[in-house]
């Protein structure tokens, strides 16, 4: 199961991140990263560390396993819908990223305008990229359960919470306002209906 989980996980980094980079590029002339954001020591810069280790610890999670150093249990029908999972997070990572099209970043730069997207799996939810992101991680840490992917799990849902609170919802308001405001009255922050703002 580790080999598989790190195969699946080399494969979702190269798609997801990489893959999506190069065609923003092609399309844009960006490639949409802004990478970590803030001042040091701020609550936005200490949300891109800590995305960043998350990934990192998600790397290295079923290497550990591999070696030997890390798996707490084995349990087949909990790590087989770990594996299920993992795809559904994939799947929707890359469904939320086309929705996104051209308006696609990792990162915020304060002075950039981009698109308010609010259609397609947009239309409920004001971050599926990231709702999906935490469903793929969680798959990860069933996958090959041990110490690593779950601080991987912790560390990201940090992450995904300051990037979102403190960097992206103030950035949208201030860029887009009350059209803004509306959207997030209607779509959930993660999951349909929970984590609206009141107008």
């Amino acid at each position: 199961m580790n080999a598989l989980a790190l195969g699946l996980f080399l494969l979702y980094l190269l798609v997801v991140f990489a893959g999506r980079a190069l065609l923003l590029k092609r399309q844009t002339g960006t490639a949409g990263w802004r990478g970590i954001t803030g001042r040091p020591g701020s609550a936005a810069w200490f949300g891109g560390v800590l995305f960043a280790v998350a990934l990192a610890l998600g790397l290295l999670a079923p290497v550990a396993g591999l070696l030997g150093l890390s798996n707490l249990f084995n349990a087949p029908v909990v790590q087989a819908f770990g594996v299920g999972l993992f795809a559904a997070g994939s799947v929707g990572s890359v469904v939320a990223q086309r929705a996104m099209g051209a308006a696609w970043r990792v990162g915020v730069a304060a002075d950039e305008q981009t698109a308010l997207v609010g259609d397609g799996v947009f239309a409920r939810v004001r971050n599926p990229f990231f709702s999906t992101l935490l469903l793929s991680a969680s798959g990860l840490a069933l996958m090959v359960p041990g110490v690593p992917a779950l601080a991987a799990l912790v560390l990201l849902v940090v992450a995904v919470e300051l990037q979102v609170r403190v960097v992206e919802e103030p950035h949208l308001l201030a860029l887009h306002g009350d059209d803004y405001r509306a959207y997030a009255a209607r779509a959930g922050r993660f999951l349909p209906g929970i984590g609206t703002i009141r107008p």
